[in-house]
């Protein structure tokens, strides 16, 4: 009796998953394990006396959420519409990232990574890890620790967010 086994000969290529959004016109990527939940468009509440960088309040499994605000981040102007946030866990606890619209799973391969140009400003180069050079453009993933709502409020300190 013969078997058929089936050999690949190509190489592996490790990926990682980014969960793809848009904020203005530029897409972010977050990587997907770090993602807890996607929350479709909501209304915000606003705090009163919080940085320009705090999106608001959204309801959370019976819970308030803190969002961060992108868009205020990157100080692009305010979205017409409401805005949907990624859940994540930070140091300091749960928390949201207010986006424009959430995309995709991208697939990124290392080859395809490039690192923050030194150009870039201060600010923006604390907030990024890197870019990854997609058929549909760069998608730039964002650097989750330094988006928790209490590291910005300690970033801000040091460099104006």
């Amino acid at each position: 009796m013969m078997s058929a086994t089936s050999v690949s000969t190509t190489s592996a290529v490790e990926t990682r998953a980014l969960c793809s959004v848009r904020v203005g016109g530029q897409m972010y990527g977050v990587d997907i394990n770090e993602v807890s939940e996607i929350l479709g468009p909501s209304q915000q509440r606003s705090v009163p006396c919080a940085p320009h960088f705090i999106g608001g309040l959204v309801p959370y499994r019976g819970e308030v959420l803190t969002t961060v605000n992108l868009r205020a981040l990157f100080d692009l102007p305010p979205f017409e519409q409401l805005s949907s946030a990624l859940v994540v866990e930070g140091e300091s606890g749960t928390y949201g990232l207010l986006v424009d619209a959430v995309c995709e799973v991208a697939q990124v391969t290392a080859e395809t990574f490039e690192a923050i140009p030194s150009t870039l400003d201060a600010k923006r180069k604390a907030l990024l890890r890197g870019a990854y050079k997609l058929p549909k453009g760069l998608l730039i993933q964002l650097e989750l620790k330094r988006l928790d709502p209490m590291a910005l409020m300690a970033m801000s300190s040091s460099v104006a967010v």
